[in-house]
């Protein structure tokens, strides 16, 4: 085990004793009797008593359920946990609850390279919410229907969701800059009845037309019976209805009294073989957790909370934690870099952000940039900084306390989109350690394995949670057996969801994520299954096979190099590189072009034809080429020794 590391930042104890993690406990000692000698010990009683625990924050944040038995888990297994039956409740009722209380006061705020800035107060928020959900029921949208769209992080996409979610449709989001393929490989799985898109958006001060790539996806789509534009790039077509014509109806707004498990929206988060997983989670689950997230991000009614996120990431999603809260949230729709790298923390300082949060890559951008935004910003409201994606090295910690303010909280979070939370990230009662999350989220029982699945300390191990969260999917659309299910959490692990990711817990009870231990490609914290870009690289005549690899380990530069099988008698030239990434832009999102395109002679495969991406990864990542794979399982040992020479070469 390492000698623990330094530590950078200590809450005062006033700053300690204002946060909602003590005023929760507080509330723990007063109305439950319960009180803990420190973090780990209330920790340790949330991932064991999960009955008290989860109690004690539907309690504690009053949070909307009515009925049910009195039962919390009816059985305490993985898959197949089921909780609080008989409860109903509806996401949407607690989001606006700020609106009957202070309606005045401002509930989003927009920046926008397309629309420029606006804002929206509770009572304009509850307004539209309420006028959009009329006119979907008028569309003949009720309980279940699927209504997906193509939007960009503004109060478009805020707003259609929460009508969705009131009237207990079912919501489902992709970014506009994902490519046709990827979104119609999303969508059509799961048959939506409307879709809601912009058929074009400014980036980097460039127009973006997306109207042929939304044609292509509507004629893809057999379900569809109704479309929503934002005109940005055109005109309106006579088969379409206008957004504008959705908000300005006076409606009461109102909310289905909806079962506790009922489907709140679809996610994705690709594996390595099929389409993308369309993961279902629950109204009531996403209320818990989201709940139980505002006291690790020390969120209340008042702040000001912004995440810098793609509408096609989970953050996206976590952004309703602080408006559940009553926070103001502040959406950020444009490019990062434009004009330059200051721009965004611009924003931070005239908007008086108070909680703020990035990718990891965000971090090293600035880093590498060179910026400096406290010598030239005032960045005093910041209480917070949070980032994820990816692991934030310590460079990313030292440049933060440098550069942003020497004082202020750095609360990095790992966690992932199949349980729209963290599993492990901040706490500000705890000082930062450089290079290392806090501690283990309350509820979540994270564990580090071996392979053999005994629990390691001060190792680096697989992610592992051994106790059922509420928020886990549940189910994947379409997986009528649950098979799909089971195959990507639990069967390393029977009965204990394997997540896919290297940490070490720390004997302190911190944590490192030190990348994906599984083959999904994550970059820039957008993970996608491998599928979708050997879809897109295999369509060519040109490649006969391939395979993709994501390099991400902490403390090392990201790097994905896509092995090509040529076609006979083809030459991997620069012509089919570039027609490569054209395809891979095109069809999945220009951020999956490879760092790097290899002819190789094979890919290699097991004996069942599966493509060894995981041992090839870890091979790569500095693996003993002995210990990687069993040439007596491959149906091509030989194609092996290209990796093994290969990975010499990079070390």
């Amino acid at each position: 085990m390492s000698d623990p590391r330094p530590i950078l930042w200590k809450p005062t104890r006033d700053r300690a004793e204002q946060s909602r993690m003590a005023a929760f406990q507080r509330w723990l000692k007063s109305e439950k009797g319960l009180e803990f000698d420190d973090y780990n010990a209330l920790w340790m009683w949330s991932v064991s008593d999960l009955d008290g625990f989860w109690t004690a924050i539907r309690d504690y944040f009053d949070l909307p359920f009515s009925g049910g038995s009195g039962v919390v888990l009816a059985e305490r297994k993985m898959p197949g946990a089921e909780w609080f039956p008989g409860v109903r409740t509806n996401f949407a009722r607690q989001m606006l609850r700020s609106a009957e209380t202070r309606s005045d006061e401002v509930a989003l705020i927009v920046q926008s390279e397309t629309f420029g800035r606006c804002e929206l107060t509770w009572a304009e928020l509850a307004h539209h919410v309420a006028s959009v959900a009329t006119h979907l029921r008028a569309m003949g949208v009720g309980q279940g229907d699927r209504v997906v769209a193509v939007l960009p992080n503004t109060e478009t996409a805020t707003i259609a969701f929460l009508a969705c979610a009131s009237i207990g449709a079912i919501w489902s989001l992709c970014a506009p800059d994902m490519g046709h393929v990827a979104i119609l490989d999303r969508f059509r799985q799961i048959e939506p009845k409307v879709l809601i898109a912009q058929d074009g958006y400014v980036h980097a001060g460039k127009l973006v037309d997306r109207r042929a790539a939304l044609d292509t996806i509507r004629a893809g789509l057999d379900t569809l019976e109704h479309t929503v534009l934002i005109p940005v790039a055109g005109g309106l077509g006579d088969d379409v209805t206008a957004w504008s014509n959705l908000t300005d109806t006076r409606a009461e707004l109102s909310f289905a009294e909806l079962p506790f498990d009922h489907p709140l929206w679809i996610v994705y988060s690709s594996g390595t073989t099929g389409n993308p997983k369309p993961i279902v989670h629950g109204h009531g689950g996403i209320l818990l957790e989201g709940a139980k997230q505002s006291l690790h991000q020390d969120l209340k009614a008042g702040d000001r909370f912004s995440w810098l996120t793609s509408s096609g990431w989970i953050m996206w999603n976590v952004q309703f934690v602080a408006l559940g809260q009553g926070a103001t949230v502040f959406l950020f729709d444009g490019a990062a870099n434009y004009p330059d790298m200051l721009e965004v923390w611009r924003c931070v300082a005239r908007e008086r952000l108070t909680n703020f949060g990035v990718g990891a890559a965000f971090v090293t951008l600035c880093v590498k940039a060179g910026i400096r935004p406290r010598d030239e910003l005032d960045l005093s409201a910041l209480k917070a900084l949070g980032t994820t994606g990816s692991p934030l090295t310590a460079d990313g910690y030292e440049w933060v306390y440098d550069a942003i303010d020497p004082d202020i909280w750095l609360a990095p979070i790992s966690g992932g989109t199949d349980l729209c939370g963290a599993f492990v990230g901040g706490n500000p009662m705890l000082p930062v350690r450089a290079g290392e999350m806090q501690c283990r989220y309350l509820g979540n029982a994270v564990r580090s394995f071996d392979p053999e699945g005994n629990e390691i300390i001060g190792e680096v191990g697989e992610l592992v949670c051994t106790e059922p969260l509420p928020s886990m999917p549940l189910y994947f659309w379409g997986d009528t057996d649950g098979s799909r299910l089971f195959e990507s959490y639990f069967d390393t692990y029977p009965g204990i969801w394997r997540h896919g990711d290297w940490i070490e817990i720390t004997p302190e009870g911190g944590s490192v994520i030190y990348g994906r231990s599984d083959a999904t490609i994550n970059r820039k914290g957008l993970r996608l299954g491998s599928s979708e870009i050997y879809r897109a690289v295999e369509s060519l005549p040109e490649v006969f096979d391939s395979l993709v690899v994501d390099l991400e380990f902490l403390g090392r530069d990201s790097f994905m190099p896509l092995f090509v099988v040529p076609a006979p008698g083809v030459e991997l030239d620069d012509d089919l590189k570039a027609k490569i990434n054209t395809a891979i832009r095109e069809a999945v999102s220009p951020r999956f072009i490879p760092n790097d395109i290899i002819e190789i002679k094979e890919v290699p495969r097991t004996l069942s034809g599966k493509k060894l991406e995981v041992p090839v990864k870890k091979l790569l990542l500095g693996g003993d080429p002995a210990k990687m794979v069993n040439r007596d399982a491959m149906a091509n040992p030989e194609s092996f020794e290209f990796f093994t020479t290969y990975a010499a070469q990079r070390t």
